[in-house]
């Protein structure tokens, strides 16, 4: 008599979805402690390999900007690709490559400490040093702006830096692993290096640009979702977190000032992502964001954002806190969402 294979035989074996999980947390907390690396840092080689290919590829075109997109994401996603596929089988290998990318392509730590830089800066009325250390965080001219200028580039900036920097590079690793984190990684670095309306990039970089648009579509407002959400950890100005706001304040102030304002200014901004985001810390912070900004010697003029007051170098300190906060709930939020593609890719 031939027995057959038994029926757990038959059946493969589940692959573990929790790696990915643990990782896309562990690698924030590895950013926490250890921000970015001082040498050697990867996206740094990518930009000088996407810069080097861009000396041999250019040309003023689209196909050319588009082929040259691709190249530069192909390179980055299919090595990223091969690590996942080579530790797929050993899950302790698997949640370590994942936090060391993560770690590698996101900069919350970075990002807040840049911010904080130029906030001590202009607290102690240096304008030289807080332009000089301006350009660390965003594109725009720094000659010239005044203490108002550079503090509402600054929160500007934190807004939407919390979403190129820290909240889609998690959503797309959740949704896409490793690859994910490296390709979008790839996406909007090549948006800051040829995203640009200028002669030069018109129509080279607008393959780059719409690709960055279209990767933060969803984490741009998941970004705005989550600064009203958290929008209560941010103290009232004047107060520090273990200072209650006074008796009679109105607590959901915040929230609701936040929400506001991302559906009535969102939508304003010229980017069709930037706005959100900037629009929620704007209301979540009581301030008015928006005006006009000079990059490279044109000069571009925003719509207001929100209906506050004009911001103050302590509200640096505010916004910085609410990208925190902000951080955090992603972390959480990417991992229960690690968990559930990853359950649903296992059936």
């Amino acid at each position: 008599m031939v027995v057959g294979p038994r029926h757990n035989d038959q059946m493969p074996r589940p692959r573990p979805h929790w790696p990915l999980a643990i990782g896309l947390a562990a690698g924030v907390a590895l950013d926490a402690l250890l921000g970015d690396p001082r040498r050697g840092h990867p996206v740094a080689a990518f930009g000088r390999a996407a810069a080097a290919l861009e000396a041999r590829d250019y040309a003023d075109s689209r196909p050319r900007g588009a082929a040259h997109a691709a190249a530069c994401i192909l390179a980055a996603a299919a090595p990223a690709a091969l690590v996942a596929r080579g530790t797929r089988a050993r899950p302790p290998w698997h949640a370590a490559a994942a936090a060391i990318a993560v770690w590698a392509v996101t900069g919350a730590r970075s990002l807040h400490c840049e911010a904080e830089r130029i906030m001590a800066a202009l607290a102690d009325d240096d304008l030289i040093a807080a332009r000089r250390a301006l350009p660390s965080l965003c594109g725009r001219d720094p000659d010239g702006l005044g203490a108002a200028e550079m503090t509402r580039a600054v929160i500007e900036s934190v807004a939407e830096n919390t979403c190129d920097a820290i909240v889609a590079p998690l959503l797309w690793g959740a949704v896409a692993g490793l690859p994910g984190l490296a390709a979008y990684r790839a996406v909007n670095t090549l948006d800051a290096m040829v995203g640009y309306r200028s002669p030069r990039y018109l129509r080279f970089g607008w393959a780059s640009a719409r690709l960055d648009d279209a990767a933060n579509w969803v984490p741009a407002r998941v970004t705005a979702a989550l600064a009203v959400a958290c929008a209560l950890a941010v103290p009232l100005p004047g107060t520090s977190a273990q200072s209650p706001p006074a008796e009679g304040h109105l607590v959901r102030g915040p929230a609701r000032s936040a929400w506001q304002t991302v559906r009535r200014d969102g939508a304003s901004h010229p980017s069709p992502n930037a706005g959100r985001c900037e629009a929620a810390f704007a209301g979540a912070l009581g301030v008015r964001l928006g005006g006009t900004n000079t990059y490279g010697g044109v000069a571009e003029a925003r719509p207001g954002l929100g209906d506050g007051r004009d911001p103050e170098p302590d509200d640096i300190r505010r916004a910085v806190r609410l990208s925190r906060a902000v951080t955090v709930a992603t972390a959480g939020l990417a991992a229960a969402l690690a968990l559930t593609c990853g359950g649903r890719r296992s059936r």
